[in-house]
């Protein structure tokens, strides 16, 4: 009995011990799936479409942006363009100080002749895919007609947008001193260089992302020839080696297809000494897309791999799913009461679905907040009729269970998850004579409620 006890012992141990075992290597996966650790001073993920932070680290520090500078510039073009200002057709002639800059051989250039003529379209391609710091110059005098002027219309934008921790002193991204070699006068001090923070490198990408997607059928060019069939002609390699389809790259660096990345079409390096080497990423996959970005990482390659590992989390560990489907009721206030209605009360749901990037596995992990429109309903909760089928009355917010609320890259974030509250049906007000004996019905209601509470003290 004694050896069979034992046996039936060792074995329920050893059982333990196995379960213990699996159930501990399954949360060493899970915390290795969810563990992300990047090798950057500053780095950021976001949900292209709603703009909410699904990773950080040190995002909200001002620093260095070098050539990430260029997706301000190309913002306020392609917004001159659309408002007529500016045609993609117009020619700029190139003066002898910036055809001077252009062959500046110690910084990333095409070559503008004195004189020349060229195309806004030629020009905002070498500053897109080789981020050309002459054409970028040009493009700044194009738009503003001083590099001077145009930096004040980058820190206005920049305020418009809602961006808070940022300073820009010139269009390209370079340290004023490499501007001074080629001309006189720069803004603010000789070595000054633009910063942002990573959130707000995101939220300027998600800008010019939603207000100009067609940013990205120039940022995703790998490759393109500039001032074709002429002495000046020059094979312009996109700075993002994770794009696919380098011919003359894949020659120089065979290695390069280790960075390519699926569905990655976007947006635009940055690199200087002060600032390090950046990289502001976006990739889609089957209808979602992220932007990554990282900031003063220690290499060229370096940047790219620490963009794969963001991109590869936001992949692997969030999807898009619908919260809130359209016409949702909210357990506790599916209906409202109405004075002066015909009925005394509606019916009122959600206008739209709310769909959101959720982490796999916890897309119960979230509760509602019903907002009722102050202007709407009396201090009862009440709303006054009449009233029309699809008239506002509310907002409806998705709430994190265990936190406050969603980190977002603009103050405007939260309405992505808001959806409008509407009344369901129509509630015509009732006529005056209804109205009248509701009045005589309540006023003898409450006066036989009086008379009932005294006569109840009597006894």
């Amino acid at each position: 009995m004694d050896k069979l006890f034992y046996r039936k012992f060792l074995a329920s141990f050893l059982v333990m011990i196995m379960l213990f075992s699996l159930f501990t290597g399954l949360d060493k996966v899970e915390a290795e799936t969810t563990a992300l650790d990047v090798n950057a001073s500053g780095a950021i993920l976001v949900d292209a479409d709603t703009g909410m932070i699904l990773y950080e680290k040190n995002s909200e520090t001002a620093l260095g942006i070098a050539s990430m500078t260029k997706m301000m510039t190309e913002y306020l073009l392609l917004e001159a363009v659309k408002e007529g200002k500016v045609k993609w057709g117009q020619e700029y002639v190139v003066s002898p100080e910036l055809s001077k800059m252009s062959h500046d051989d110690s910084l990333s250039n095409v070559y503008l002749r004195v004189d020349g003529k060229y195309k806004v379209e030629d020009l905002y391609a070498a500053m897109a895919i080789e981020s050309a710091n002459a054409a970028t110059i040009a493009i700044a005098e194009i738009v503003a007609g001083t590099e001077r002027q145009f930096v004040e219309m980058m820190n206005k934008k920049a305020a418009e947008l809602g961006l808070e921790k940022y300073k820009f002193v010139n269009s390209t991204g370079l340290n004023n001193r490499d501007m001074l070699k080629h001309f006189p006068e720069v803004v603010g001090d000789p070595d000054e260089e633009n910063v942002m923070s990573a959130k707000d490198v995101a939220a300027l990408a998600s800008h010019l992302l939603k207000d100009f997607p067609e940013v990205l059928e120039t940022s995703s060019v790998p490759e393109k020839v500039f001032a074709k069939g002429t002495e000046d002609q020059f094979v312009m390699d996109n700075w993002n080696w994770m794009l696919e389809g380098y011919e003359d790259l894949a020659a120089d660096y065979p290695n390069y297809q280790q960075f390519v990345y699926d569905g990655l079409d976007g947006l635009k390096t940055g690199s200087t000494t002060f600032a390090g080497y950046n990289f502001t990423g976006t990739a889609s996959r089957d209808g979602q897309r992220f932007i990554s970005v990282v900031m003063n990482t220690s290499s060229q390659s370096e940047r790219f791999r620490e963009t794969r590992k963001i991109l590869d989390f936001a992949f692997n560990n969030f999807t898009k799913k619908e919260i809130i489907p359209k016409h949702y009721q909210v357990k506790e206030k599916k209906n409202l009461p109405v004075i002066k209605g015909k009925e005394n009360q509606v019916k009122i749901y959600t206008k739209d679905a709310v769909n959101m990037v959720v982490k796999n596995g916890e897309k119960d992990n979230f509760k509602t907040k019903l907002t009722l429109d102050k202007k709407k309903v009396n201090k009862q909760g009440e709303l006054t009729a009449p009233i029309k089928k699809g008239e506002k009355v509310g907002t409806l917010t998705i709430q994190p269970k265990e936190a406050e609320k969603f980190g977002f890259i603009t103050a405007k974030g939260q309405s992505n998850i808001t959806v409008d509250v509407i009344a369901a049906e129509d509630v015509e007000k009732a006529n005056w004579f209804v109205l009248m004996m509701r009045g005589i019905g309540g006023f003898f209601g409450d006066l036989w409620g009086g008379i009932s509470s005294t006569v109840k003290g009597w006894f």
